[in-house]
């Protein structure tokens, strides 16, 4: 991508697990051609569950000032948490991935659902899908499970989130979005067996950027 290597993307994880920004950038580097740099929330959970923890991630994320040799910043938590407010204050483009995966899987009117661990944060994921992938969005659809278990289970996450994802189908879902950042090794694990197109919104955040900066380039 033209420019980049003289201005960098940011990556931010709202999540204060270092190890899952490790992944996130990795998997954005395969839409960005080199990895973003990344920065993890400080303090506040491994993973954001409640309403409660995603509003004080965004508290968090908004009162980040990045370098201001950062070309783009990607807010890498499913309820984009701090991204609106951050963009205000910053120049460049700020995506978060949860509105970023709604405007690619919603594309065209296809309709498309959401599977994800995190129920207590269905309002708001349910309000973010709405505003930014419009009419087509048929809910969010929950996998089976405490999170936090899940997430130190590779196999029951991949087997609970695939049960979500065919009840998202069986709804009429022709799009799932694999809801949360964390979650983004799991949904390339199981694109190859998912009854319907599988979105990674981490991929789709980074595709954005991608596109937005080549049109400012040109």
């Amino acid at each position: 991508m033209s420019g980049q290597a003289m201005k960098p993307i940011l990556l931010m994880n709202p999540n204060s697990n270092a190890q899952t920004t490790v992944t996130m950038c990795a998997i954005a580097a395969t839409a960005l051609g080199a990895p973003p740099a990344g920065w993890t929330a400080p303090n506040g959970p491994d993973l954001i569950t409640t309403p409660e923890a995603l509003a004080e991630a965004g508290r968090l994320v908004a009162a980040v000032t990045p370098d201001p040799g950062i070309a783009a910043v990607i807010v890498s938590a499913f309820g984009d948490p701090g991204a609106e407010a951050l963009q205000h204050r910053l120049d460049c483009p700020v995506v978060g991935i949860g509105a970023a995966s709604a405007r690619a899987a919603g594309a065209g009117g296809v309709t498309f659902a959401v599977a994800t661990t995190t129920p207590l944060l269905g309002p708001q994921i349910d309000a973010l899908m709405r505003r930014a992938g419009g009419a087509s969005y048929l809910g969010s659809v929950f996998a089976t499970g405490d999170a936090q278990a899940l997430m130190a289970d590779a196999d029951a996450l991949d087997a609970a989130l695939l049960g979500a994802i065919e009840r998202a189908a069986d709804s009429g879902a022709r799009h799932v979005i694999i809801g949360g950042g964390p979650l983004g090794a799991a949904a390339e694990r199981l694109r190859p067996r998912a009854p319907a197109r599988l979105f990674n919104p981490i991929l789709c955040a980074a595709v954005e950027v991608a596109a937005l900066l080549e049109h400012h380039h040109d």
